[in-house]
């Protein structure tokens, strides 16, 4: 077949390690021989920050405003450890945090489901989508270690203004407390991002916090969801035939486990931290998850939910063949195809996408999967595992017989 003409390219974000050897085999094998893939390329993997002090991860979120549609790979975020096996000046920033402060953008990731895998929730028939808000509370805490008796104060001083002080607590012996914050402009971005997300998705958009008992911070964040929503969404919802619905997230909790699933979920950042682990355990496998980070302008970056997958990355090294399952990065890829597509008007690129995602699925569904997803199989026919290229060389004849 002729190659699939592209108008405007990605932005590609490399990465580390093992997602490093899966991301360029991808390529190789599902993407160049069927695609003009035109991207803007950006090497993020760990040497390459270094040497450029990070400025590159800066570069590629600057690009990503630029063209609108990005791919990223799993990147490390390093540690003590990774400092000294790196090499590294300073420990870097993690990646994710710096694309998203500067997209100003909210994480939605949802499961990738085949039959013969079920969801620990029996229940759950379709995907469900956490929308995480990745600002601010407990991730920007300042935090105290109350050493014995004492009044602890919240103070604000306004600018050009006298403080505000409200006691917190009389403490009477040891303990400890926290402040925690968020902005009302990171909050409208959040929501904004939801409410387009569930648009483009067709999805229903559930919000939960607790603000019956944290009546001024978590309400904050209930109201202006509702404000944007009754000034500028709720006639495209209705229109749309999908609903916005508010409750408790402990009511939320209830009803997500009785639903059926098919709905985004949006939750406040440690909410969202847990949740989406929950979501993608009961569902199955970080590996199997899909991860997009949504700006409230309408930029889209795909990436992979997993990280570098290290300890397969050593084995890769010592000349061994590794079974890393690469479903989520090449869903990456797909859903950047796919949004770069109806973006351009390009039905061919689109289309291309969803047969590449069926082909990955059926190569499952008939059997043939990595190490990890063998584990949790439960289909009629057995399971064979196979390693990274096996399968991604299966998923290109299954591809081929589609196409």
């Amino acid at each position: 077949m002729e190659k699939i003409k592209m108008t405007t390219p990605l932005v590609e974000m490399d990465g580390d390690e093992m997602t490093r050897i899966l991301w360029s085999d991808i390529k190789e094998l599902l993407l160049v021989p069927y695609i003009d893939l035109k991207t803007v390329y950006f090497d993020l993997g760990l040497p390459e920050r270094e040497r450029t002090r990070d400025q590159v991860t800066v570069d590629a979120a600057e690009a990503t405003r630029q063209y609108g549609v990005a791919v990223k790979c799993a990147t490390i975020t390093p540690n003590a450890q990774r400092v000294e096996e790196y090499k590294l000046s300073q420990m870097w920033k993690s990646p994710n945090g710096t694309i998203r402060a500067i997209l100003d953008g909210t994480v939605f990731r949802a499961p990738i489901m085949v039959r013969g895998i079920s969801p620990v929730v029996k229940n759950w028939k379709k995907p469900i989508t956490i929308a995480r808000h990745a600002f601010g509370d407990v991730y920007k805490n300042t935090e105290y270690k109350v050493p014995g008796p004492g009044k602890a104060e919240l103070v604000f001083t306004p600018e050009g203004g006298e403080s505000i002080r409200q006691t917190i607590y009389d403490f009477q012996g040891p303990g400890v407390l926290q402040g925690q914050f968020n902005t009302a402009a990171s909050i409208s971005s959040f929501a904004r991002s939801c409410f387009q997300f569930a648009l483009d998705t067709k999805q229903d958009l559930w919000f939960a916090t607790k603000d019956t008992i944290s009546k001024q911070y978590d309400h904050t964040f209930k109201d202006i969801f509702q404000d944007i929503y009754g000034a500028e969404y709720d006639r495209a919802f209705r229109k749309a035939g999908i609903e916005y619905f508010y409750t408790l997230i402990d009511d939320a909790v209830a009803r997500v486990i009785r639903s059926e699933g098919g709905f985004i979920w949006a939750c406040k950042n440690y909410d969202g931290d847990v949740m989406s682990d929950m979501v993608s355990t009961a569902f199955g496998s970080l590996a199997m998850m899909t991860s997009v980070l949504v700006s409230p302008d309408g930029k889209y970056e795909y990436e992979a939910a997993h990280g570098t997958v290290t300890r397969h990355y050593y084995q890769y090294l010592e000349g061994k063949e590794t079974s890393t399952n690469p479903i989520a990065t090449l869903f990456a890829w797909t859903g950047a195809l796919r949004k770069r597509g109806e973006l351009d008007k390009i039905p061919a690129l689109m289309d291309f996408a969803d047969d590449l995602e069926a082909a990955a699925i059926a190569v499952i569904e008939g059997g043939a999967m990595t190490k990890d997803l063998a584990g949790l199989w439960e289909g009629e026919i057995p399971a064979v595992a196979v390693t990274s290229r096996q399968f991604l060389e299966a998923i290109r004849v299954e591809l081929e017989r589609r196409l």
